[in-house]
């Protein structure tokens, strides 16, 4: 009755039919005529309460019609028949997910008021409804045999946009609700299910041939990462990206799924929308592309990176960053050219003393830029970010780190005077870096070792009195700074053992001697 009531609502006649193939039912009309005015209502739609009307019905047509009617297709050509199924389906599906939309940004300098996003969760539910109608009935019908053994194309065709769909409206944003995200993972888990994708790693990547020989009924296991790339690709242009707040966030969320080998077959389509955000003013889009291509650089094998000089675009990209002053965005960026700098370069701690290629490179830029901007800098968010970066970088130099000793040594006596509550933080990095420091460039310490050992007993005295630190902090602190006071010792070959064993115990707290008595019995071990 329901189905009937439609037809009779979008004007369809039962002998409307023109294909020569028998239908399941002769009083049907031809799928892709239905489906076609379907889409011409939803467009066409004025108001949300016939909007909702027309999605209900599309609804109760896919849990109540005969699937082979819905599926099958009515030309006399087969390939033609399925072509034309297929894009009628894709369209219906985007004509469905059209009606809770985002609006557009009018520009690229704010977003929508919440008012804008306020009708939309109460609209996504029903679409995620319609939605999850349409992927139980046609996974059944697949899994169950279908037309062509279940290979007819259909849900890799539906798939992407109802991924994109899902995926806009199950993050915690302000176009959704509780119940809005809530029905939206409920339809990305009708998706997986569908086509038994196992999670949604697997929905975008597929898998390999061992993965189809398990898959029930021999059916190949293939990903919709193209499909969905197509989908968003019209929205990440550079004049476009910025005018729908959901895409950024897709993009992310896409690319983040995707892992070696499928990521770098999509690399030229995931790296512009990537440098995009990488490049934007606002430090949450600037963050979010770092985060993109750090993932990039991870995931893509080196000779890729350096092909077409991707690697420099991307060296060049993220370097710009260090200038910035915001602790947020410095900290992924440092941790990004980490790993990228591998990619451009051999690590300067890997060649041999003698190598003719010893000589500076990107490495030693990056670390003469952050102790730059290390020495002067007094906001203590960028401290603790630029300390607890130093020490990788300082493994990753090894003994080249000699060329940068001299504002290494302003760097670590700058921020052992200045307190970092309550955890200090910046401190204990900073300590560790002269460790790493001692160990590695121990041959030229030896100059340095008086100025340091100033500022490390004042620094052992200044922790000892310091009534607001807790006692594990004081005591890693103490512990810390006595293992430089070791090697430091190390350094100028047992030169700081009379001045050490001299110390006027009237100056000093019973800790602090303490503490360098362990030194000298450790030295002379």
């Amino acid at each position: 009755m329901e189905l009937s009531l439609l037809l009779h609502d979008l004007h369809l006649s039962p002998c409307s039919s023109s294909s020569e193939k028998p239908l399941p039912s002769p009083s049907l009309p031809p799928i892709t005529e239905l489906l076609s005015r379907l889409q011409d209502k939803l467009i066409g739609a004025s108001t949300d309460s016939e909007t909702s009307s027309l999605i209900g019905r599309v609804e109760q047509l896919f849990r109540t019609a005969d699937p082979h009617w819905l599926f099958s297709p009515n030309s006399a050509s087969q390939d033609d028949g399925w072509a034309g199924l297929r894009a009628a389906y894709g369209s219906l599906v985007s004509a469905v997910t059209g009606c809770a939309a985002l609006p557009l940004c009018e520009d690229d300098c704010g977003s929508p008021s919440a008012a804008a996003y306020q009708s939309l969760p109460a609209r996504a539910g029903p679409v995620c409804s319609a939605l999850r109608a349409l992927l139980g009935t046609l996974g059944n019908w697949e899994s169950g045999g279908g037309a062509r053994g279940g290979q007819t194309g259909l849900l890799l065709t539906v798939a992407p946009p109802i991924c994109v769909f899902a995926v806009t409206h199950f993050q915690d944003q302000a176009w959704t609700s509780s119940s809005s995200r809530a029905a939206a993972q409920s339809l990305q888990e009708a998706l997986l299910k569908a086509g038994r994708w196992r999670d949604s790693a697997h929905l975008l990547m597929g898998g390999g041939s061992q993965d189809a020989e398990r898959e029930e009924g021999g059916r190949t296991s293939r990903g919709i990462l193209g499909g969905v790339l197509d989908v968003l690709r019209p929205q990440l242009t550079k004049d476009s990206w910025q005018r729908c707040e959901a895409v950024k966030l897709v993009f992310a969320w896409t690319l983040l799924q995707v892992t070696r080998p499928s990521l770098s077959p999509h690399l030229h389509l995931l790296l512009p929308p990537s440098l995009l955000l990488n490049d934007h003013y606002r430090p949450e889009n600037c963050m979010l592309g770092v985060r993109c291509l750090h993932h990039i650089v991870l995931h893509t094998p080196a000779a890729d990176l350096r092909q077409f000089n991707r690697a420099e675009v991307l060296y060049q990209a993220l370097f710009k960053h260090l200038y910035t002053t915001e602790a947020a965005v410095i900290q992924p960026v440092l941790s990004c050219l980490l790993d990228l700098l591998l990619v451009l370069e051999k690590p300067p701690s890997s060649l041999a003393p003698s190598s003719p290629r010893r000589k500076t490179c990107r490495h030693d830029d990056v670390l003469r830029l952050v102790l730059t901007h290390m020495e002067a800098e007094n906001k203590v968010a960028l401290r603790r970010v630029y300390a607890a970066a130093l020490p990788p970088y300082i493994d990753r130099m090894g003994v080249a780190v000699c060329r940068h000793l001299r504002r290494l040594e302003r760097v670590v006596l700058g921020y052992l005077e200045v307190t970092d509550p309550p955890e200090e933080t910046s401190r204990l990095k900073i300590l560790e870096v002269l460790q790493k420091t001692s160990r590695a460039a121990w041959p030229r310490m030896a100059c340095r070792v008086d100025v340091l050992l100033r500022c490390l007993l004042k620094l052992l005295v200044d922790v000892s009195s310091d009534s607001q630190l807790g006692d594990s902090v004081r005591q890693k602190l103490m512990n810390e700074t006595s293992l430089c006071i070791k090697l430091l010792d190390g350094c100028s070959q047992g030169a700081l053992q009379p001045l050490l064993q001299q110390v006027d115990s009237s100056c000093c707290s019973p800790e602090v001697l303490s503490c360098l008595a362990t030194v000298t019995t450790m030295t002379k071990r």
